[in-house]
């Protein structure tokens, strides 16, 4: 038996499996077409729209400002030594007359007595002089009553003489007598001259000496270094130890911080447009000041409100602005001297101001756009003109009506045009 094989025997498998091949893959590609066809269209992107609201809203304006002690004084060395002591806490709240720091006394307890000492000396000086004094005017007085007497000698032998009842030797004699004792009278009225200068000089080193002994003293009261206000002192800005003089800079510093200081700067124009608003005419042009408020670096805002201080005297002439101060209650005394924040007052009000979120504005080139949601729920966006920011919203001035639908989130979703699925805003 033969067991080659023809050529159509070898053949024929291969001829009835390809097509049944192309007939399962059709059946296939038939079936995935049918899928997709089935499955329809992409929905609808999903947004988030918030409604344009209407009403009647504050403007405010704001400035930087820098927070200042109302007082701060500079705890300074007034003389020369070594600190021995450092008698307060740093940061802590001190009171009025607290001993701060204490500057090695012995020099000065020395010059004080030695003060003392002087002026014990001027004393007795003063006692010697007084007593001279006393001496001198008794002797002078001797002298007068003996001058006295030897000019009624000179009077008496003046006529006997004449009359030769005596000599003239004798009447010589009784003048050379009368002008010895005018001499002494003169001689004591020098003397107590003399007593009564140098009584004079006596009182004049009394009083330097007193004046020596009030300065050693004060010199000794300067070693304690005290705070002159209630306040919190600073950071110790020399340690025990060093060597402090008056030239040596401040030691500490105390500030008074409750209330606190907030210094910011307001144009010209601001401070004419305050002036131009004050309510009445008899209240000050900084009436709008009355009512600040404080926004911290963290951007939270200051739970008290503060007032309007005091405007400097002019405008700088630099930049045309007012340096202004106002004051804020500082409980706890939370706020400290050299924190930033922006000071903030109500300027004005807007009625029937149109509102947006701040998120549902995009800036381009220069233009603001919202998309806007209408009633078949397709994509309009417009171009619209804003004005001031109200906390996290946004009056827009020209392009929007209120009751409109705007797109706050999945703005990049909102092409115009678009079909959306819009849904309530529930952000802030």
């Amino acid at each position: 038996m033969s067991v080659a094989r023809t050529k159509s025997e070898i053949a024929g498998p291969a001829v009835i499996f390809w097509p049944l091949l192309i007939a399962a893959s059709f059946s296939i590609s038939v079936g995935c077409s049918n899928q997709t066809s089935a499955a329809g269209p992409a929905p609808p992107p999903e947004v988030q729209v918030a409604e344009v609201q209407q009403k009647d809203v504050p403007l405010y304006a704001e400035w930087i400002g820098t927070l200042d002690g109302m007082v701060n004084a500079d705890i300074k060395a007034q003389v020369s030594g070594y600190l021995l002591q450092q008698a307060y806490t740093e940061g802590s709240f001190v009171h009025k007359g607290q001993l701060l720091f204490q500057i090695d006394p012995r020099p000065f307890e020395a010059a004080l007595d030695q003060a003392k000492g002087q002026m014990a000396q001027a004393n007795g000086q003063l006692a010697q002089a007084k007593a001279q004094l006393i001496q001198s005017e008794a002797q002078l007085s001797v002298a007068e009553a003996n001058q006295g007497r030897t000019q009624l000698d000179v009077d008496r032998y003046g006529p006997l003489a004449k009359q030769q009842a005596i000599t003239q030797q004798e009447l010589d004699n009784a003048t050379q007598n009368n002008l010895a004792a005018k001499a002494q009278v003169q001689a004591a009225k020098a003397s107590v001259e003399t007593a009564k200068a140098q009584i004079q000089a006596a009182t004049a080193t009394v009083q330097t000496a007193n004046a020596a002994i009030e300065t050693a003293q004060l010199n000794l009261g300067f070693t304690r270094l005290t705070s002159p206000i209630d306040g919190v002192a600073g950071i110790a800005l020399q340690q025990v130890g060093a060597l402090v003089n008056p030239a040596s800079g401040p030691i500490t510093t105390v500030s008074t911080v409750n209330p606190i200081k907030a210094y910011f700067t307001l144009s010209d124009q601001e401070y004419l447009a305050f002036t131009r608003k004050s309510k009445s005419g008899d209240r000050d042009p900084e009436s709008s000041l009355q009512s600040l408020e404080l926004i911290l670096s963290d951007g939270s805002t200051y739970p008290y409100k503060g007032k309007y201080y005091v405007a400097d005297r002019q405008a700088n002439q630099n930049t045309g602005a007012f340096r202004m101060a106002a004051l804020f209650p500082n409980r706890g005394n939370t706020l400290r001297p050299g924190q930033y924040g922006r000071v903030r007052a109500e300027t004005s009000h807007k009625s029937g101001a149109l509102l947006v979120p701040q998120r549902a504005v995009s800036e381009l080139q220069g233009s603001f756009q919202v998309a806007v949601v209408d009633a078949q729920n397709k994509v309009l966006v417009k171009t619209v003109k804003v004005g001031e920011r109200v906390g996290t919203q946004w009056i827009v001035e020209e392009g929007l009506q209120a009751g409109d639908r705007v797109v706050v989130e999945g703005v990049q979703k909102a092409n115009s045009g678009t079909v959306v699925n819009p849904k309530p805003y529930t952000g802030k």
